[in-house]
């Protein structure tokens, strides 16, 4: 049988000034109808070039398709002129981030029209019915109101769900979702690729699924394609595949995927006659509403949270998108301020004295933010970050700044000739690393990590959940550790906080709460993480309990 899509030594230069680089090397790959095609590898592997190639989107001038085919239920399209109505029409493709692709100032029933006036010819009242009518498949509760709102008034998931709705609106063949589900909570993640798997069953879809999350794959594909440097180094059916892979890379990608049995987790310290470095007493933050010169109620972000974190531990703080997890790292940084309650660093309370409270907190106290390339200051070297951190900080002789960098470099595993690199010409796990580096440099006690990891391939994953590890045992760091990656908090952190619209609903030894959670929302998120057992269902183990609780 005739495969839907067939890709065959499919490769791609870049050519600029005489200099000529392969970035994709004689790729053949083939797609079925009806078929989910997992396509995994780390940052850079080629992944979403190959399917940018497809439908005829190269992001540079430089590149070049430079050899190969690509067949459309056998008739080539690779340099077809008539590429403008396939892509879109027969090919629809689902971007990693909605908020850079879908427009901010165009309502969102405006932009599924568009795509049903150019390609189905559908106008006015049929357009708005077919529209609301997607929007309703694609599971929002209120598709009228969905259809009249903006982007940026849609949560992650929900803008999620509007780019998957733009993508049928010419009701393709094939879909490619570029890692749909990358930066998402686990719940949110799973509801997505159920949603996925519905709408190839209702319509036939063939989906090409990239993604670094070999969990994800081994729940929703049927065949799974290994992608490196360019290269693919192997593909085959998935339970085949993830029973006996065949290349050595394949086997390391296994190895590096976060599994909910406990590794080398630290055991809780005891607190003896220590005092907390962090004490919390009933905490509230709240946002102001109403926007620029208008009334609002506003919003609590945080409600009578108390939490104590004692000095060597190591403490996970999960939960959804809006939980508050974030805001509550930002409050314990003295970067918002308490609507009521307290917050103490070692004993001291900010509110009271309170610049010389934060000067203290910041001296011992560092962060490492989710972005590592927004992070850090584009126009400098990552010599010149360190040391800037390190004259401010005022504990390294200027004689020993350019060796005290070093010593950073290698304690985060970078090579010493990374200090004159700026950050545009690392890898986001080789900035993750410098970012670490520059919060080491204050030489803290505590470390806050906000979602430092959750963009990142699993093989990076694990390097720096290794690292964390190992700097939390060798200099006694306390780590408090933010992320919806449940799989990674359970293998480093020996407590878990779980957060639920502004407040903790559970809190306790690691391996109690995930092998024993006492509530059905915790147990709602731990069934959610997406298993590399391709024989475990989707969303496996939520009870009607669970579910209420989750989206009440």
């Amino acid at each position: 049988m005739t495969p839907l899509l067939s890709i065959t030594e499919l490769s791609v230069a870049f050519r600029q000034n005489g200099i000529e680089r392969l970035l994709l090397d004689r790729i053949s790959l083939q797609l079925g109808k009806g078929e989910i095609l997992g396509l995994v590898g780390e940052s850079g592997s080629g992944k979403s070039l190959l399917c940018r190639t497809v439908i005829g989107l190269l992001p540079s001038r430089n590149l070049q398709v430079c050899g190969g085919s690509v067949r459309l239920e056998g008739s080539e399209i690779l340099r077809d002129a008539a590429i403008d109505k396939i892509r879109g029409r027969r090919i629809g493709m689902i971007f990693q981030n909605p908020s850079s692709h879908l427009d901010p100032v165009m309502r969102i029933g405006r932009q599924i029209c568009e795509g049903l006036a150019l390609h189905r010819g559908l106008r006015g009242r049929a357009a708005r019915c077919e529209a609301i009518t997607l929007l309703d498949q694609v599971g929002f509760p209120d598709p009228a109101a969905a259809f009249a709102s903006y982007a940026h008034e849609f949560s992650g998931g929900m803008r999620q769900r509007a780019m998957i709705a733009i993508a049928l609106a010419c009701d393709p063949e094939i879909l490619i979702a570029d890692e749909p589900t990358t930066a998402l909570d686990v719940t949110i993640q799973a509801q997505i690729l159920r949603l996925l798997m519905d709408l190839r069953a209702a319509r036939g879809l063939s989906i090409i699924l990239i993604t670094h999350d070999l969990g994800v794959v081994a729940q929703t594909c049927d065949r799974i394609a290994v992608m490196r440097h360019g290269r693919l180094v192997e593909q085959g059916e998935k339970r085949a595949l993830l029973a006996a892979p065949g290349h050595p890379y394949t086997r390391e990608l296994i190895a590096s995927h976060p599994a909910l049995t406990s590794g080398d987790v630290p055991p809780l310290p005891s607190h003896g006659h220590a005092r907390p470095i962090f004490e919390v007493n009933d905490l509230e933050v709240a946002y102001p509403g109403g926007g620029f010169l208008r009334r609002g109620t506003g919003f609590r972000a945080l409600r009578g949270v108390s939490l104590q974190i004692w000095p060597g531990e190591t403490v996970g703080i999960v939960g959804e998108s809006g939980s508050g997890k974030s805001t509550l790292a930002r409050t314990l940084m003295g970067l918002i301020p308490a609507s009521a309650g307290s917050v103490a660093h070692d004993g001291e309370v900010l509110t009271l004295r309170h610049m010389a409270a934060l000067r203290r907190l910041r001296a011992e106290v560092a962060m490492v933010f989710q972005d590592p390339f927004n992070s850090l200051n584009p126009r400098k070297t990552i010599g010149e970050t360190l040391a800037e951190v390190l004259r401010s900080r005022g504990l390294t002789e200027p004689k020993r700044v350019s060796a005290r960098i070093d010593e950073l470099l290698d304690m985060v595993g970078l090579e010493r000739s990374f200090a004159s690199r700026r950050p545009r010409s690392l890898s986001g796990g080789q900035c993750q690393r410098a970012g670490i580096a520059r919060a080491l440099a204050v030489e803290p006690r505590v470390i806050i990590a906000d979602e430092c990891v959750a963009a990142l391939d699993v093989t990076i994953q694990s390097q720096i959940v290794a690292l964390f590890r190992k700097l939390a045992a060798q200099h006694g760091l306390t780590l408090i550790f933010i992320a919806h990656d449940l799989a990674i908090v359970r293998n480093l952190c020996a407590r878990t906080v779980v957060m639920h619209r502004g407040e903790i609903v559970e809190d306790g030894p690691s391996a109690a709460v995930f092998d024993h959670p006492a509530r059905d929302y915790t147990a709602a998120l731990i069934a959610a993480i997406p298993d590399i057992d391709p024989d475990r269902p989707m969303n496996g183990g939520l009870s009607p309990t669970s579910q209420r609780e989750l989206t009440t």
